[in-house]
């Protein structure tokens, strides 16, 4: 395995590594460079297979590098790639329940503008004792940053109100909190406003923001087991949990307190 600096590593690779080896699972989004064989977590090298699941082919991430790195890692991608999906709405309606070893995704929860609807649909085609591998913007480390954190609660709201993806709720507190300085799209603040316009299209905006407590508290919500929380520079909160079988209950106690991750944590919020 490739050497990684030590501000980017992860707490215990073995058990992502372990509980992902020769599985079959899906992705939502990606190919995403955290996953590939020079990321900070290369789990594409250890799966058995893939599918894949995407917005439409207009969302402003699907675009690929043109280095040889990046077709290398394109190809060891489409070696594992066995299905491709595409869907507007968050709904895997082509995908059978019960169907994945594991689900992964990074960095596209924060795009979807009903999260907890996305992920009712990701756990519904994951087999009990699947995995599912999420990895989330913690807001200290982005252009997030003057944003408060998302209530919880309305999570919660969009789920029970059946938000739709071209809500644009969060739009003024975008406009007026996003920090053009750190969004590598270099934009001025008009292009920006004309992009988070057509935020349906491009699927551009961060709809809600995220500390690690928040995910922590989302995942105990679904009544997952968490296995691993891993808040990692610059910018990643990476978790792994278990989907248990109907009637089991999750013990989650030592994460909900933070103990399991406040204290080698990078972001100054999840330690205060």
């Amino acid at each position: 395995m490739h050497k990684i600096p030590f501000f980017r590593k992860i707490s215990n690779y073995k058990i992502y590594f372990s509980s992902l080896k020769n599985k079959h699972g899906l992705e939502i989004g990606g190919p995403t460079d955290i996953f590939k064989k020079s990321g900070i977590l290369p789990i594409y090298s250890e799966i058995c297979s893939l599918d894949n699941c995407d917005f439409a082919s207009d969302a402003i991430w699907n675009s690929c590098n043109g280095s040889n790195h990046a077709r290398e890692s394109l190809a060891l991608y489409s070696k594992k790639l066995r299905n491709k999906y595409t869907s507007n709405d968050n709904f895997l309606r082509k995908i059978p329940s019960n169907f994945y070893d594991f689900v992964i995704s990074s960095h596209v929860i924060e795009h979807i503008a009903n999260p907890f609807l996305a992920l009712s649909e990701w756990l519904r085609v994951l087999k009990d004792g699947g995995l599912i591998l999420l990895v989330v913007p913690h807001k200290d480390g982005t252009f997030d940053h003057k944003r408060p954190v998302t209530p919880f609660e309305h999570l919660v709201f969009d789920f029970n109100n059946v938000t739709k993806e071209e809500d644009l709720t969060h739009l003024e507190e975008i406009l007026k909190l996003h920090d053009l300085e750190k969004d590598i799209g270099g934009l001025d603040f008009e292009k920006f406003k004309e992009r988070s316009l057509n935020n349906y299209q491009n699927r551009g905006l961060h709809h809600h923001v995220f500390d690690t407590r928040l995910v922590v508290k989302i995942l105990n919500y679904f009544k997952l087991q968490i296995l691993s929380v891993d808040p990692v520079y610059p910018f990643h909160i990476i978790t792994l949990a278990k989907k248990l079988k109907e009637g089991e209950l999750p013990d989650n106690n030592k994460f909900l307190s933070g103990e399991a991750y406040s204290s080698y944590s990078w972001f100054n919020s999840d330690r205060i």
